[in-house]
């Protein structure tokens, strides 16, 4: 299996493209806006895609959903508590910024609560609901790796001043669900760099209290 990372959007929202070299079957986490490297890149490796799994549904994560999905036909998942984010520009966010445009899906086909074991390509993926960030937000567990959507960051965590954020709640989630995972999960962020559960253990402020 690999595990391929683009960064897409004026929010530099990263997207990842994991597949299976011998069968060329994969999945897609958070397409985000303009995602034409991504597509291009499908259809050259010939992936067949058995889902597109949203970390949350905030615009720059979902900006690719429709040009991803009606090239692969692919199902796309989503926390049912954003649901209908993804047809209102207001909810998802694509209405607070100036000069960005708006964001607009058709629903998705598979609504999530957390507590799932997904099935794909073979593999088991499980999803945690690790809302703060926003209501919805939920981080999907895969071997030794985690996709985390905007909840955890190196170094830092999502913001929580938009609207259905919480601090408190984000927190909780951390430290609750994320930071029991093993030291050495790797941590694939909604933005920026990489890391692991132990590094930000030992060093993210949010985490360390050194704030």
């Amino acid at each position: 299996m690999k595990i391929e990372t683009y960064v897409f959007g004026p929010a530099m929202t990263n997207c990842f493209l994991v597949y299976d070299e011998g069968s060329k079957r994969g999945w897609v986490v958070d397409p985000g806006m303009n995602p034409s490297q991504l597509l291009s890149r499908m259809q050259e490796l010939e992936i067949k895609l058995e889902a597109i799994l949203l970390t949350h549904a905030h615009f720059d994560h979902i900006g690719g959903v429709e040009a991803v999905r009606e090239l692969s036909g692919a199902p796309v998942y989503v926390h049912r508590a954003e649901a209908d984010w993804l047809t209102d520009p207001a909810k998802n966010g694509s209405t607070f910024f100036p000069g960005f445009p708006l964001v607009t899906c058709q629903p998705a086909e598979q609504l999530l609560a957390g507590g799932e074991s997904l099935e794909l390509v073979g593999e088991e993926l499980k999803v945690l609901h690790t809302p703060g960030h926003s209501p919805g937000s939920v981080t999907y567990v895969w071997r030794d790796v985690i996709f985390s959507g905007d909840v955890l960051f190196q170094q830092s965590i999502g913001r929580t001043d938009l609207p259905g954020g919480d601090y408190e709640t984000l927190m909780r989630s951390i430290h609750e669900l994320l930071m029991e995972l093993p030291e050495g999960t790797r941590v694939l962020c909604g933005h920026g760099p990489a890391t692991t559960i132990g590094r930000e253990q030992q060093s993210n402020p949010y985490v360390t209290g050194g704030l």
